[in-house]
């Protein structure tokens, strides 16, 4: 799936500033995600017929969207945003935070077993690579300057997620709560 050969961010689509610096978000991840665990598989060609190119170029290549100019960055509506390569639930409206990066934001995933982070030391810096434990999605990356309670921030592509509003999450949780034996 990844090549070993080195990558120009800007060509993989990095996002970066237009008058500074590229942003620690505004880079692809090179982190080799071990997906033996992974639940949710396809293969390369099947992911491309699944989703669009800018979602298999985010989610299954680890590539970075622009920020500011992405689906739910400034979204502000109740509800969860699932991972875009399975219906796993990963981050919940009510732990989205402004950051000021351009992407949505979280304090914390829904389930921590849901999302997994790798060190991501490409490009020479150190960061955090967040991807999905069910599907192997990239998500983005994490990074410990973020509000109370956690100071976590976890920076989040939006190509990698679809957003589902409360109510219908709550029909959704409903239609799949197993029921309990009555003795």
């Amino acid at each position: 799936m990844k090549s070993t050969n080195p990558v120009d961010p800007l060509a993989q689509g990095a996002a970066c500033a237009t008058d500074g610096p590229i942003s620690a978000c505004g880079l692809p991840s090179k982190v080799v995600i071990d997906m033996s665990k992974a639940s949710v598989r396809h293969t390369d060609a099947e992911w491309q017929k699944l989703l669009t190119p800018e979602q298999y170029r985010v989610a299954r290549l680890q590539g970075t969207e622009p920020p500011f100019q992405n689906a739910y960055w400034d979204n502000h509506e109740d509800g969860v945003f699932f991972s875009v390569c399975s219906d796993t639930p990963l981050f919940d409206s009510r732990d989205k935070f402004e950051s000021g990066t351009g992407w949505p934001s979280f304090t914390k995933a829904i389930e921590p077993l849901f999302v997994a982070v790798e060190r991501d030391s490409s490009y020479g810096m150190i960061r955090d690579e967040v991807h999905c434990t069910t599907d192997g999605a990239h998500l983005g990356h994490a990074f410990d300057d973020g509000p109370p309670p956690t100071g976590m921030r976890y920076c989040i592509n939006s190509a990698s997620l679809r957003f589902m509003p409360r109510k219908q999450y709550e029909a959704w949780v409903a239609a799949r709560a197993v029921p309990v034996a009555v003795k």
